[in-house]
């Protein structure tokens, strides 16, 4: 019993974590300041700044130029990306990746995985043997 309340608790500790530091930083990650033209959006995490303008109850962002050119850049290097890789795999020339592991690696694998089972059980083993052993009694105080 004491074992799976361990295991649950670590279990469900190990996958609450990621999730709250990921809300937690996005809720941080951009700020709006009122302007005189609308606002200012400040995103912490890259440093760029976006106009943005309200209209009938809606925000609408805008990239500024220096951004918008600098986007435009990415993406035209993106697409020569894809159609280099395209290319490759039309031709038969791209590096595949599901070739499956050698034998070596694989029996790396698996000592890593029984080196990892032994020190689990070891430890359950442990947990067990202190669930099982009488409680002592605290000695009188005889003062």
């Amino acid at each position: 019993m004491l074992i799976r309340k361990a295991v649950l608790g670590l279990a469900v500790l190990s996958l609450a974590t990621p999730a709250t530091v990921a809300q937690e930083a996005n809720t941080e990650r951009y700020t709006l300041e009122k302007s005189d033209s609308g606002f200012v959006r400040l995103d912490r995490q890259t440093g760029a700044v976006t106009l943005c303008t309200e209209d009938q109850g809606t925000l609408t962002c805008r990239m500024a130029a220096d951004e918008r050119a600098a986007y435009d850049e990415d993406l035209a290097r993106l697409e020569k990306r894809v159609e280099t890789l395209e290319r490759q795999l039309a031709d038969g020339t791209a590096a595949r990746s599901g070739e499956l592991p050698s034998d070596a690696e694989i029996d790396r694998s698996i000592g890593i995985m029984e080196r990892f089972m032994r020190a689990f059980f070891n430890l359950v083993q442990e947990f067990q043997g202190a669930e099982e052993q009488p409680q002592q009694e605290p000695i009188p105080d005889r003062t």
